[in-house]
């Protein structure tokens, strides 16, 4: 197996930017934590895509692979799921702009970062074989 782009890799990798965003939080790093909770998010997608055989080279393609998903949930008829990642999707990308502009209060990064570990976890229960990853290897 390709270490390099693989599920295990990539699931461990999103558990990191996970903590790393809550350390960030704490220490009152707001662009920091914004940009590890975009992380763990595409990570998520990354890991998941993985696992399935996809392999995702480009970020551009993260919102393709997440929409397909989506899709899948509302032919499925799980419209809760659906929703809640296209949601979720619109405030990572939110999360990601703070990175660069600084100008959420750190009462709305910490709502933000809430939803993208609840988008992180659903991901993970619905996509990944046996639900979420057990620990994985740390990158």
């Amino acid at each position: 197996m390709d270490y390099i782009r693989s599920p295990l890799k990539y699931a461990g990798l999103s558990q990191d930017f996970r903590s790393r965003a809550w350390r960030h939080l704490d220490a009152g790093d707001l662009p920091q934590a914004s940009n590890k909770a975009w992380e763990m998010v595409a990570k998520t997608i990354k890991a998941v895509s993985a696992h399935h055989g996809g392999v995702i080279h480009k970020y551009l393609i993260i919102s393709a692979v997440l929409s397909e998903l989506i899709r899948l949930l509302r032919n499925a008829g799980d419209t809760d799921s659906a929703r809640l990642l296209s949601r979720s999707i619109m405030i990572a990308n939110q999360m990601y702009a703070n990175f660069y502009e600084n100008e959420l209060h750190k009462d709305f990064v910490l709502v933000g970062l809430m939803q993208c570990e609840e988008m992180s976890d659903r991901l993970f229960a619905l996509f990944w074989l046996d639900g979420a990853p057990a620990t994985p290897p740390a990158a």
